[in-house]
């Protein structure tokens, strides 16, 4: 029972503190698991993958890939209800203050001031990331990035394109060795 509840204050934590999105999130996430040795690091790296890919917003997909990894299906809800019941309440209080403080300068400066913070939240994972891969990938990167901003390529297809590759790799590596 003790792990359902620190997996919910965990994730309400993270949920409360964070600024900026799921991505924003996945810094935090990924510091918290670690320190408390629920997932390793490659681990963690995969499921930033897996939830990355499937339908909905990383960071609660990640919420429920730990909870779930850590406690099961109990784990998965108390990670999941953790992460949402802060968000869900502080957009319901903003929906029902916004016509109040929307031209406030303070709040918009604040607003301002913390974009920043935000975008090196976004780049903490990213680089975490970067970092497990080979240098080869490195031009694969710059070009699936380029052919989705300039080409505007759509990133889907350029996921089922990665996929494919990296399929192939493994299959023609596998062969290579005779496996």
């Amino acid at each position: 029972m003790r792990t359902l509840f620190e997996l919910f204050v965990c994730f309400f934590k993270i949920g409360c503190f964070t600024f900026g999105g799921g991505f924003a999130m996945v810094a935090l996430i990924q510091e918290q698991v670690s320190r408390k040795k629920w997932i390793g690091e490659r681990e963690f790296l995969d499921m930033l993958i897996l939830a990355q890919s499937a339908p909905g917003p990383i960071a609660l997909n990640i919420a429920v890939f730990v909870g779930y990894k850590v406690r099961g299906l109990r784990g998965a809800l108390a990670s999941l209800l953790g992460v949402v019941i802060p968000s869900f309440v502080i957009i319901l209080v903003i929906a029902i203050l916004f016509a109040d403080f929307r031209h406030n300068p303070y709040v918009d400066a604040a607003f301002k001031g913390m974009r920043p913070a935000v975008v090196a939240l976004i780049l903490i994972p990213l680089v975490s990331l970067v970092r497990q891969m080979n240098r080869w990938v490195y031009p694969v990167i710059v070009g699936v990035a380029l052919s989705i901003w300039k080409l505007e390529w759509s990133p889907m297809w350029m996921l089922g394109a990665a996929a494919a590759g990296g399929i192939f790799h493994m299959w023609y590596t596998s062969k290579k060795l005779g496996k």
